[in-house]
């Protein structure tokens, strides 16, 4: 089992947070456990954006984060960016160590529509199991259902499942059995 720890950065609901820790826990061979909340810093928001930048937030959950988790998955509210990317939903070091989550662009408030929280929660485990994905090494998936398919509006999150596909989770579990 992989110590995996849940980084909260700013007031994600707490119903939020179990969906997450369900779907990393029912897809990963991992314990999760929340660890201490590490904030965003003034030099990862850029103003011209209005977004903060993704590459720096996993720099600081990388720099700030539990020394004695094995993976580190952050999880803010905060809309995030890169720099070829106009915005992204999340972000991972590929077979690496962090990863973080935004909820912003998840939630229907976002695109000026009534909150749904059921919406959100689904989102928000398709998401997370999405960047943790990668974080084991997955890259994107050609089955539009699963998890790690590749989301560039929230209607393809919405279309795909919160688990991995059969051949993506053989290559996750493949020696964790």
């Amino acid at each position: 089992m992989t110590d995996l720890g849940l980084i909260v950065m700013d007031e994600v609901e707490e119903e939020v947070l179990e969906e997450m820790q369900m779907a990393l826990e029912d897809n990963f061979p991992v314990e999760v456990r929340r660890v201490s909340q590490v904030t965003m810093a003034g030099n990862e928001y850029d103003a011209k954006r209005g977004q903060h930048s993704a590459p720096l937030v996993l720099q600081r959950v990388l720099n700030l984060g539990d020394r004695k988790a094995e993976k580190l998955l952050a999880v803010t509210t905060r809309d995030l960016f890169i720099p070829m990317l106009s915005f992204v939903y999340g972000q991972a070091q590929l077979s690496g160590r962090a990863a973080v989550v935004s909820t912003a662009r998840l939630s229907q408030q976002f695109y000026g529509l009534p909150a749904n929280g059921v919406l959100l929660r689904a989102r928000a485990r398709k998401e997370v199991v999405h960047e943790t994905g990668h974080l084991y090494g997955l890259v994107h998936c050609a089955d539009t259902r699963c998890a790690m398919s590749l989301s560039t509006n929230v209607r393809q999150i919405d279309l795909k499942n919160d688990s991995l596909c059969a051949a993506c989770r053989a290559q996750v579990w493949e020696g964790h059995i």
